[in-house]
């Protein structure tokens, strides 16, 4: 099978009117986690009714196949507005449905769309609709009683030929609290052991006993547990492959961030950038000495190498630098409070052209994530990156004020759209 990655830019309905339309669900945010819409090959082609200002979360072509799950997909049902509670219950069929023809969900709030694309279920034959290259663009709010949250994604494969960069961003619900969880995954080598991480790391988080009593330690043991899981799964591949991970939670008033590998998270806090994860690099003292009391060795190849060979000190996989590659997290927590503006999470493919600073002040006033994310995608790529590029924003609003966190409190969670 082919490798499952990320579309890159596109964000303009009337630039390309020789393609299908696009189709696009206008939906009130839900009060849980988006769930994804899939669509068939042979399905009624043409977006229900949406604003010109509409955003696009992902579009197939009649001619591919990546997304053809059919039959019915339940939706969440919308809030009641002004209180975002309430249990209006409605669904409608996915998309190509045999026989259903388009159906549509209510469009009270026509600037939010649903994410029919989770990257779960993206592979490579999405990279190339209609011989062009589009981004996938996902704006998804998700609201509970303390703390309501707004994200957007963008991901490229930027100058390189394929796709190594996935993320996963989703909501849970873990006894009983709500539980948001992101995360960018940079593979090296291939695409098998970020796309492993992907689609197991969050999945076996949430299971752990200790998740909401001791997060870190669910944490830590997590990701290890995974590594070696992957490290089992991959043992009959001849070629290695790794990959980088850079994890946010949010439980309650909470924010744990995790890290192995150079992929980084930065949050604005009372209007300062602020790195909240450590880039894992061979030449770091600490990082060096490690590796050397394991045996291991760091040398000078382009740039400073675990065994002359790579960049990273820690990552998942890698099983032929396993004693000394290391999948041990780096964890750091902060306070969701007023004081918390938004979070940036990114593969080096932004870090390496855009400094901590620089991110900060060009996310600051944009208040919609997706356009955010897209500026950020869109500068790295201006000022020459050379990498896969991916890019999540998560915005903190106040739950009882329904007004931003920091200092610009202009925003209500209605005009996160």
């Amino acid at each position: 099978m082919k490798a499952r990655e990320q579309l890159p830019l596109h964000a303009s309905l009337s630039s390309r009117p020789s393609v299908p339309p696009f189709p696009c669900f206008p939906a009130l945010p839900p009060p849980h986690p988006c769930t994804p819409l899939f669509m068939r090959e042979e399905g009624p082609w043409g977006p229900p009714p949406a604003p010109p200002s509409a955003r696009i979360s992902r579009w197939c072509s009649s001619s591919s196949s990546p997304c053809s799950r059919g039959g019915r997909s339940p939706v969440p049902p919308p809030p009641a507005a002004g209180a975002r509670a309430g249990r209006a219950a409605w669904r409608w069929r996915s998309w190509g449905s045999p026989g259903t023809g388009r159906r549509t969900p209510p469009t009270s709030d026509p600037g939010f769309f649903w994410n029919m694309n989770h990257p779960s279920f993206m592979s490579a034959q999405s990279v190339y609709l209609c011989h062009r290259k589009f981004l996938v663009l996902i704006f998804c709010p998700v609201y509970n009683s303390a703390r309501n949250v707004a994200y957007g994604v963008a991901s490229s494969p930027g100058k390189r030929a394929s796709m190594e960069d996935f993320y996963e961003a989703r909501i849970d619900d873990v006894d009983g609290e709500k539980v948001g969880m992101f995360g960018v995954y940079d593979g090296h080598g291939g695409v098998r052991a970020a796309e492993y991480v992907k689609q197991h790391l969050f999945s076996n988080l949430i299971k752990h006993p200790k998740f909401i009593t001791d997060t870190k330690a669910a944490i830590a043991e997590t990701y290890n547990r995974t590594d070696s899981e992957f490290l089992k799964a991959d043992s009959t591949q001849t070629r290695d492959a790794g990959s980088t991970a850079s994890t946010a939670i949010i439980v309650g008033d909470r924010l744990l961030v995790a890290n192995v590998g150079d992929s980084r998270a930065v949050i604005s806090k009372g209007g300062q950038a602020i790195a909240v994860s450590r880039d894992h690099k061979p030449d770091q003292t600490d990082e060096r000495q490690r590796i050397e009391d394991a045996g291991g060795f760091v040398m000078w190849a382009g740039t400073w190498r675990v065994g002359g060979v790579l960049a990273v000190s820690r990552a998942f996989g890698d099983k032929l630098l396993k004693p000394y590659v290391v999948a041990d997290p780096e964890i750091k927590e902060e306070v969701v409070d007023s004081s918390l503006e938004f979070l940036i999470l990114a593969s080096d493919g932004l870090w390496d052209v855009v400094t901590n600073e620089e991110a900060v002040a060009m996310v600051k006033p944009i208040q919609d994530p997706q356009e955010a994310a897209n500026k950020l995608l869109e500068e790295a790529s201006r000022r020459g990156s050379s990498d896969n590029i991916t890019v999540i924003i998560v915005r903190f609003i106040d739950g009882t004020t329904g007004e931003k966190s920091g200092d610009d409190k202009e925003t209500t969670n209605d005009q996160h759209s």
